[in-house]
């Protein structure tokens, strides 16, 4: 016989949508038999004012935080390294370290131990860029101690040099305090409800690619009505919408003018795209409902860094894009699995698995992820991938520093090598100087070995979340700026007409 108390409280969950209802079940303050759980077990996430009147009607939740109406506006931000999309944050996680009012501190004073300590490294690591300092100046080179009042980041030898440059600084001091507070709030405590992404999408629901807004409304992700948290959740989702909006069919670069792609790139993209979205099998789960299906999608991430620690909530967005197609992602570079040793120990190199790959084939179902510690052209030599097809493979590059004095000679034996695949090869950059320095190194490289298929320009789908250089505070750069694609050049074969 059920109590009064349960016939509550199975009245007021029944008026409750499912969106919030689920949310309840996945923080554990609804139980399996469906009564509410002590606020002090979980941590608890909004849900909508509506479901929060006709629980407390009830008294079945008390004191149930409620969100304001949201609108169709959209907001950003990038994702707390740590933090679990899966599964509820643990108590150090959920513990609140700075209100949302409170997130300007100076780096040497902040109540973050680890800003702290980067406050530290800039001030043994940065130089003052006051002219004094320049060669051919007054002072010798000397490292920034002075912390601007107004940004709280280490940028000057002295308050006088910050003083005579202020002008200078100026231009960079608001985007200086944007960085500042950014890195206060992701690790103030507090929970991400922009981190909870979107499942997969119905295939009658067209998804719009124009901008980051239109995209994340099509996709039915969460309202994010902050700029703040907009910017944290693009830092994360920026790496799979970029390929994604390329290689897709509804992709917002084509031919048009300001469209940015080339006639060759209409032609790779297209052959992809074939792939990509494939008809209806007409299928089914039977024997015979058995249908032939093409091979995996290939997309192969060179000099793989921080893109192949992201959560894997975030590459899985990419499957959602296409979700008829499989997908394979290979992250490769020999710092592919750094931080992440714990995580995944390296397995010992086998004749079955000579370079040592960690491959992760539950990401989803029509999504396997490998990850392998090594140079590309070593791969390439060894005929590991052979054969590569336009169809089914893809080749990326994010920030890869082709033109960059420290890095360039890593990439000198591997662009031959990209080139002889005729598959596409997307590339971004930091800023639109970090992306002209690759663009002409790969002119003096391979001059009149490769076609262009996107001309060079600001990705729609860039990170709105600015990043500093510890090395020089004046360095600001955003994740994926811009982006541009070229591939090794091919020649038409034609057959020449007898001579009479």
């Amino acid at each position: 016989m059920a109590f009064p108390a349960e016939l509550a409280a199975r009245s007021a969950l029944s008026r409750v949508c499912t969106r919030c209802f689920v949310s309840l079940r996945r923080q554990g303050r609804v139980s399996n038999g469906l009564f509410p759980v002590s606020q002090s077990q979980q941590q608890r996430r909004p849900i909508s004012g509506k479901c929060a009147r006709v629980l407390r009607a009830t008294d079945q939740l008390d004191d149930i935080p409620t969100q304001k109406p949201v609108s169709r506006r959209f907001s950003s931000g990038f994702a707390q390294p740590s933090f679990s999309l899966t599964s509820p944050p643990s108590d150090t996680q959920s513990k609140r370290v700075l209100a949302p009012d409170d997130l300007f501190h100076s780096f040497t004073n902040s109540p973050i131990p680890e800003i702290r300590r980067r406050a530290t490294f800039i001030r043994h690591h940065a130089s003052c860029p006051h002219h004094d300092h320049q060669p051919g100046g007054a002072m010798s080179p000397a490292h920034v101690n002075f912390e601007c009042p107004d940004c709280g980041i280490p940028v000057y030898c002295s308050e006088e040099h910050w003083a005579d440059d202020y002008e200078a600084h100026l231009q960079i001091c608001d985007t200086l305090r944007q960085i500042n507070e950014d890195d206060h709030d992701l690790r103030s405590g507090r929970f991400f409800p922009e981190f909870e992404y979107a499942g997969p999408q119905m295939e009658e629901a067209l998804i719009n690619m124009t901008n980051w807004d239109t995209f994340l409304y099509t996709r039915n992700f969460n309202a994010i009505n902050d700029d703040r948290s907009m910017r944290q959740a693009t830092r994360l989702l920026t790496y799979p919408v970029t390929i994604g909006s390329i290689i897709h069919e509804l992709s917002p670069y084509n031919l048009k003018d300001g469209g940015r792609l080339t006639p060759e790139g209409i032609k790779s993209f297209s052959a992809l795209r074939y792939t990509l979205h494939p008809p209806k099998t007409g299928g089914g789960m039977d024997v015979k409902g058995l249908r032939v299906e093409a091979p995996a999608v290939r997309i192969f991430i060179l000099g793989a860094r921080a893109e192949s620690s992201l959560p894997r909530d975030a590459w899985v967005q990419l499957a959602h894009l296409f979700p008829r197609a499989r997908i394979h992602l290979i992250f490769i570079g020999p710092e592919s699995m750094l931080n992440r040793d714990d995580e995944f120990p390296l397995p010992p190199r086998t004749p079955t698995n000579p370079f040592g790959a960690i491959v992760e084939d539950r990401v989803w179902p029509t999504m396997k992820i490998s990850t392998i510690v090594d140079y590309y052209h070593t791969i390439h030599k060894a005929n590991h991938f052979y054969p590569y097809d336009p169809y089914f493979d893809c080749f990326v590059m994010f920030h890869p520093g082709l033109g960059h004095a420290a890095s360039s000679h890593e990439w000198e034996e591997t662009l031959p090598m990209l080139l002889e695949t005729k598959a596409p090869i997307i590339v971004t950059g930091y800023t639109q100087a970090d992306m002209e320095r690759d663009i002409d190194w790969v002119h003096k490289t391979a001059a009149g070995e490769f076609d262009v298929l996107m001309e060079p320009g600001e990705n729609r789908f860039r990170s709105l979340r600015w990043d500093l250089n510890d090395l020089d505070p004046q360095d600001i750069s955003a994740g994926n700026w811009g982006v541009w694609a070229f591939r090794g050049k091919r020649y038409e074969a034609t057959h020449k007409s007898a001579e009479p």
